[in-house]
């Protein structure tokens, strides 16, 4: 099957900025009412969150399996689009149906449609830049601009137009992303301009410890970070801060996440991978254990501008460590295994963290200070080994396109 793009017009980083823009619009909506319409559909919480585990325990079976079939097209970009129209048009069945199991059929394939796209989204835009000396960390900061958008138009037009706008919106929405994916670029280079293979052709290949190491420890620290969209808004709360605050607070988080990434290639010039990925388990040990200390306002909003080095770095390191090591032939499969450690990851420390944060509140986060101290560790061992090439300072990011 061989879905056309377009010959003309904006560059390939611009267009692929845009899929970026519009990518991640839809989360931004879920995460501010998608608990609140559920519930008003009648929903309890345990079934609240089977809705949102389910396409999680899918995906840790899946995306091997789409990396595999990106990797074996004639373009990452046909699975994108299939993908993206596919996330496009399963929301449609939430307006027909009212019980849970519908509910959770129709959201589950559009939340895995959505979810299947996003390794194999990261590994043709990392391939794209690298070949053509551009910067993938401007075009995933776009992505968090358009979470942080709607983030704030979700909560102003609900809050208008009352619930029923909800709905209406998250299609709208996902039907943007859809027409932008139409848009995007072949992602390959020209059969005349391809250069030798380089890194791993074979995923099994660097399955070793130096290379899953700092993964599976960066997907501790990040499974920490999973806690923040379940809990994070109930225990500021608890704690006595009123919503306003609270929704600037998560923000903050979001911005310095956007910050990171569009700076992502100065700071990629002066660190190695690994580095940057142990400095952010560092830096996240401290703002958990500081966040168990219920601290005020003007302590968490320092706290929360520490995001962009808790998550952003070290996520753009990993993004960035796998690319090095691994060849074309398995750039969508290698990022769909980074991918699965991290869901599997974050259902361990959301399973975990709930329970606690019944039992002790803010003090919780404790427990993830530990549990991101053991991914640290696990990254700094990592140090003493050495891959086939030893690491440059550079990880293939150069600055963004002005």
């Amino acid at each position: 099957m061989t879905i056309s793009t377009p010959a003309h017009g904006a560059s390939p980083e611009r267009r692929t900025t845009v899929f970026y823009f519009t990518m991640f619009m839809y989360g931004g909506a879920m995460n501010v009412y998608a608990s609140i319409w559920l519930a008003g559909r009648g929903l309890n919480a345990e079934q609240i969150g089977l809705i949102n585990a389910v396409p999680i325990f899918i995906m840790l079976v899946l995306n091997l399996v789409v990396g595999r079939i990106a990797d074996r097209a004639a373009d990452w970009r046909q699975v994108i689009v299939i993908g993206a129209l596919a996330a496009a048009v399963f929301p449609i069945g939430l307006f027909f149906v009212s019980g849970f199991w519908g509910i959770l059929l129709f959201w589950t394939l559009a939340a895995v449609a959505q979810m299947a796209i996003g390794p194999v989204l990261d590994a043709a835009a990392m391939r794209l830049t690298a070949r053509r000396g551009s910067s993938f960390g401007a075009m995933r900061g776009w992505g968090t601009l358009g979470y942080l958008l709607l983030l704030a138009l979700t909560g102003f037009l609900v809050s208008r137009f009352g619930a029923q706008i909800f709905l209406p919106l998250a299609l709208t929405v996902a039907l943007i992303r859809a027409a932008a994916a139409l848009w995007l670029p072949q992602f390959r280079a020209p059969i005349a301009e391809r250069i030798p293979t380089q890194g791993a052709t074979r995923l099994r290949h660097v399955l070793r410890p130096w290379f899953l190491l700092p993964l599976i420890g960066f997907a501790m620290v990040f499974g920490t970070h999973m806690i923040l969209n379940a809990f994070q808004g109930l225990l500021f709360a608890r704690q006595g801060i009123s919503l306003d605050l609270i929704g600037l607070l998560i923000a903050l988080g979001a911005l310095s996440e956007a910050v990171m990434f569009f700076l992502f290639s100065q700071v990629a010039a002066r660190f190695r991978p690994r580095q940057m990925i142990l400095l952010s388990a560092v830096v996240t040990v401290i703002r958990w254990a500081a966040m168990g200390f219920s601290p005020g306002v003007p302590v968490l909003i320092g706290l929360q501008l520490l995001h962009g080095i808790t998550f952003g770095l070290g996520f753009m390191a990993c993004v960035g460590f796998i690319t090095k090591h691994t060849s074309e032939d398995i750039a969508a499969e290698a990022q769909g295994f980074f991918s699965a450690l991290l869901l599997g990851m974050s259902v361990l420390t959301l399973a975990g963290f709930g329970a606690l944060a019944d039992r002790f509140g803010a003090q919780s986060y404790f427990a993830s200070a530990a549990f991101a101290t053991i991914g640290g560790l696990a990254i700094w061992a990592s140090m003493a080994l050495h891959g086939p090439v030893a690491e440059k300072s550079k990880v293939g990011f150069n600055p963004p396109l002005v």
